[in-house]
């Protein structure tokens, strides 16, 4: 079993940034994908990124790419997503996951993931 908790959602003014951490315990940490999903009310969930396990190869959604950045450590067995020039579209509940192994388009796939955070929410007001 992999236990992840997220941290650092909150609300923030269009344009801000937040940092949102994921510290997970379990088993080993570097031998899993981490990705970061975001579900808004109402809506499907959705892939925001994704990092390998070294963090050699990392993965982004369309509608973040430029904006966010997902790195990890390793030794903290913590990953984050940096989001910068935040926007109200940006709102949502925010999730990490963990899966054995995806790489490219497989890692989109939120059905792949076998273990979840609780969520953390982020707001953005204009």
């Amino acid at each position: 079993q992999v236990q992840l908790l997220e941290s650092g959602g909150g609300l923030v003014q269009a344009g801000g940034s937040l940092r949102l951490s994921c510290v997970t315990s379990g088993r080993t940490f570097s031998n899993y994908v981490m990705g970061w999903f975001r579900q808004a009310p109402g809506k499907e969930r959705d892939f925001v990124a994704a990092i390998s396990w070294t963090g050699a190869s990392t993965y982004y959604g369309d509608s973040v790419k430029g904006r966010f950045t997902i790195s990890r450590d390793n030794a903290k067995n913590t990953v984050y997503l940096q989001m910068n020039s935040l926007t109200p579209d940006d709102t949502a509940v925010y999730y990490c996951a963990a899966d054995n192994y995806c790489s490219g388009s497989l890692c989109y796939d939120f059905s792949r993931y076998d273990y979840w955070g609780q969520g953390t929410s982020v707001t953005v007001s204009l």
